[in-house]
């Protein structure tokens, strides 16, 4: 039998318990429990180890959960009760004198139509006398724009001009300038002044319009009559030059560096006529043109036609076209120092009209590298020139021949054949009858070719000669010789329009001695 133990000694092991996390001394079975006070048990709790706000979705249920939830709670009534107490008043009524209503009601913002400074529309008041009409202005200052297909009377009388008066007034500018030649969007400005009478139009008193790009016209009224009186406007002539890289597109790239639409319309149709658009031009080479360009002291620029059109490729020009002589079309640079061919005799005639570019003979191949014999004559034509047959004969072959590309040759009889090289496409096929003068392809720039050209050849019994030699050309062909004076003056007149600096020019009165060229129907003799 055992006998309790009844020794007062306190227990010394303060040790936290295991469970629950919080630190509270073990007592021991044998310790009375009240020798411990509960600031002693609070003083040997480790605060900073409890967790107060544990995560609500885990572990519900347990000891940890309802710690974190009761401090959630007591947050929460803590956060209400310290809630501010909002209230909210209807302003009070305005009962003040008038002079208090006049400084509120000057600080309002409001549209004039509804009052301004109140929002309320002001009646008139007893002081107010109403007028029998109101006065107008003594003058009306106004403008007015040519409408398409309008006349110039009709613009007057819309503008709210007598019918007496617009008349009168487009008759005086109708003498001045010719009335259908002033532009649809032409700006005239208008003055009218007081009215002879009550319910009468106004008095016309001036016009201003632009009648020409270079000439402005007024008309104003005196006592003795309208007058009417013009002004030149100061014109600077000097051309303009653009330049460029081409890109994907040489339509797009011009039009990206500024150059008017009907410009580039006229570079490209020159172009055209001396190289392929699409297979000559090669993204990476230069642009460039020079436009006739006129800009007046107004800021108005008026565009012209074409004068240069070139394409470089690195420092090597591939084409440099200029306008001149009497037919105002372009000539290559270098295409004057060469003969021009034409055909006057019904026993042959040449395939197409253009200048030699390439004489049979030796030469030094530029696209090969190196000298070898041409067994033909090159003439220069525009890509798609129709080709025509020299002489009526027979198509012995019509397909892809090598280095001539497309090629054609014709069989004339008596052992004499035409062959026909580079073209753009064929128009005949093997074994066919052709006449003198039907057309069996068009120029291009197939096999080793440069550019848009024809390479005629001439066979005797199979052997190649020259055709512009032969007992068939001999008494056909004319070789016309270029002046030489007319030579220097085209090159003098081209050296002058490249020196023009692209986006500026020469001056006024050089350009308009070197506009169109000299010489005209001197150029061929």
């Amino acid at each position: 039998m055992f006998e309790a133990q009844t020794d007062d000694s306190p227990c010394h092991d303060l040790s936290p318990c295991e469970g629950d996390g919080l630190a509270a001394p073990c007592l021991s079975p044998i310790e009375p429990q009240a020798r411990i006070s509960v600031l002693d048990r609070l003083k040997a709790i480790e605060w900073h180890l409890i967790d107060w706000a544990p995560d609500l979705a885990e572990e519900i249920g347990s000891r940890r959960w309802v710690r974190g939830f009761a401090t959630f709670v007591a947050l929460t009534i803590t956060a209400l009760a310290l809630w501010p107490n909002f209230e909210l008043q209807a302003a009070p009524s305005m009962r003040a004198d008038e002079s208090v209503r006049d400084e509120y009601r000057s600080q309002l913002i409001m549209p004039l139509a509804l009052g301004g400074d109140s929002g309320r529309r002001m009646s008139a008041g007893a002081s107010v006398a109403n007028l029998r009409s109101a006065p107008e202005r003594p003058r009306l200052a106004l403008s007015a724009f040519v409408a398409s297909g309008e006349s110039f009377m009709r613009l007057l009388q819309r503008a709210g001009v007598s019918g007496d008066d617009a008349a009168r007034a487009a008759s005086l500018v109708g003498a001045q300038v010719h009335l259908d030649q002033i532009a649809p969007g032409t700006r005239v400005d208008i003055v009218l002044g007081v009215r002879p009478e009550q319910g009468a139009p106004r008095l016309l008193e001036s016009l201003d319009l632009r009648a020409k790009f270079d000439t402005n016209l007024t008309l104003s009224r005196s006592a003795d009559g309208f007058a009417v009186s013009t002004h030149a406007v100061a014109i600077d002539t000097t051309p303009l030059r653009i330049r460029g890289q081409v890109g994907p597109s040489l339509y797009r790239s011009a039009r990206a560096a500024g150059a008017p639409l009907a410009a580039i319309q006229q570079y490209l149709q020159a172009l055209d006529g001396h190289l392929s658009l699409e297979g000559d031009i090669q993204p990476g080479d230069q642009f460039d043109m020079i436009v006739s360009y006129k800009r007046s002291a107004n800021g108005e620029g008026q565009v012209g036609q074409v004068l240069y059109a070139g394409l470089d490729r690195g420092d090597s020009p591939v084409a440099e076209l200029m306008r001149w002589g009497s037919s105002n079309e372009f000539f290559a640079a270098d295409g004057l120092t060469r003969p021009v061919v034409t055909s006057q005799s019904s026993g042959l005639m040449m395939p197409v009209g253009g200048r030699i570019t390439s004489s049979f003979g030796m030469r030094f191949h530029p696209i090969l590298g190196y000298s070898r014999m041409h067994a033909g004559v090159d003439i220069g034509a525009g890509w798609g020139t129709p080709i025509r047959a020299s002489a009526s004969g027979v198509v012995s072959f019509a397909g892809r021949h090598g280095g001539h590309g497309n090629y054609v040759r014709l069989e004339h009889g008596m052992g004499l054949g035409t062959g026909y090289g580079h073209m753009s496409s064929i128009a005949v096929f093997n074994g066919e009858r052709v006449n003198a003068g039907q057309v069996i392809g068009y120029v291009g720039s197939t096999g080793l070719s440069t550019g848009p050209h024809l390479h005629y050849e001439m066979y005797d019994h199979g052997r190649t000669v020259n055709p512009l030699g032969s007992r068939m050309a001999m008494t056909s062909t004319t070789v016309q010789q270029i002046d030489p004076a007319q030579v220097a003056a085209f090159k003098a007149k081209l050296e002058q329009l490249k020196k023009i600096r692209p986006g500026t020019g020469m001056g006024t009165a050089t350009i308009t001695n070197v506009a169109m060229g000299r010489g005209n129907n001197a150029l061929l003799r």
